[in-house]
Order: structure tokens, then C-alpha cells, then sequence
């Protein structure tokens, strides 16, 4: 019986049969991804073709005004380190920490899928390779932050035209983007044997 852990330590299983087994000290390696991320955004909605962040923030928290009421989709790259293959069995997840609203990953050019709900993580396991990685993120936000940046601006020169009229120039803005941290996690996989 071969048991994946996410978090460290002595668990113990009890099959069908009422048999007790246990396994010791699964252990679990945490990688920070702390390398600077380069953030590119769709052209044509305010925001620049791209910003160089050294450590993750909500894109409300920029100086730059196209950023921080930008809404649509920014492409998040970067790079991490693996020492070495995983242990047999093991599984390397990335772990996105808190994103805003969903996430598209790419490791080493291979899509990953999507996360759109806690826990992001997904499964990297079949793409990693011993050394450097590229790592893609694509975050997409929702449509509040450029509604509300549009209501300082002339009309014919706002980004957006809807009915929606919840949503004033004071409003606050919603957090948006890739927040993190965001961590590569080798699960520990381990053989359980009877309990002694």
C-alpha cells in the first residue's frame, strides 16, 4: 500500500478488512518559487504591454494606473529550480498560493490545465525536469476594476460600455492577479506496512 502525504509526518490507514497500517515520517519537500516574474497584458486595455514584478502583488496595489484597473488576462513567466528527479512515486505539485480569479499553467511549454478554485495547485509531475524550469501563468480577473477606472475617464475614452451602473469611480477595487506564494511541493510517497 503506497500512501502520498501533502503535509509531513506518521499517518496510519485502516483498510476494508479492519487491518491496521502505518507509515513513518512521509516526507514532504517545499520549494519557493522567489525568482522576479515578468507580466505581460493583453494590449489595448490600459495597461502596459508588460511590468517586471521582483515579488507578487495584486495588480490594484501598482502605481501604474493601466494596472490597477486592468481587467482580462496577464501572462505570469518565470523560471525554478529542480535539484534533481523526484523520488519514485512522488508527485510535484505547484502550488499557486491565492489567485484572482483562475489560473492557466504551462511548465516548460506543456499546458498543465486550469485552476479556478482553492487549493490552486496543480499536478507538474509528468513536465519537470532536473535543472531549470519555465514556468507560465496565466491569470484572468474579473470586470469591476475596469468599470470602475472608466468612470474617471470622458466617455470616448473609456474601455468599456455596459449598463452595469453598481460600480462608481470611488468604488473599491478587487484584488487581482497572482498573489501567492507560489511553491513547488514534492509530496512524500511512502510504503505503509502492517502497524507494529
Amino acid at each position: 500500500m503506497l500512501l502520498r502525504a501533502e503535509h509531513g509526518g506518521r499517518y496510519v490507514a485502516v483498510d476494508a478488512m479492519g487491518r491496521r497500517h502505518a507509515a513513518t515520517e512521509a516526507e514532504v519537500t517545499v520549494l519557493p518559487v522567489a525568482r522576479p516574474w515578468t507580466v505581460a497584458f493583453t494590449p489595448g486595455w490600459g495597461a502596459p504591454a508588460q511590468v517586471h514584478m521582483d515579488k507578487l502583488a495584486s495588480w490594484t496595489e501598482s502605481s501604474e494606473e493601466g494596472v490597477r484597473h486592468y481587467s482580462g488576462t496577464a501572462a505570469y513567466t518565470t523560471a525554478f529550480l529542480m535539484l534533481a528527479n523526484p523520488p519514485e512515486h512522488a508527485r510535484v505539485m505547484l502550488d499557486l498560493g491565492e489567485v484572482r480569479e483562475t489560473a492557466r499553467v504551462w511548465v516548460n511549454g506543456k499546458e498543465m490545465g486550469v485552476a479556478w478554485k482553492r487549493p490552486f495547485t496543480i499536478d507538474v509531475t509528468s513536465a519537470v525536469v532536473p535543472g531549470n524550469n519555465s514556468l507560465k501563468v496565466q491569470v484572468t480577473n474579473l470586470w469591476p476594476n475596469r468599470i470602475i477606472g472608466d468612470q474617471t475617464l470622458p466617455e470616448a475614452k473609456r474601455f468599456t460600455h455596459t449598463n452595469i451602473t453598481k460600480f462608481k469611480a470611488d468604488s473599491p477595487l478587487m484584488p487581482s492577479g497572482l498573489l501567492g506564494p507560489v511553491v513547488i511541493r514534492i509530496d512524500g510517497a511512502v510504503g505503509m506496512g502492517a502497524e507494529k
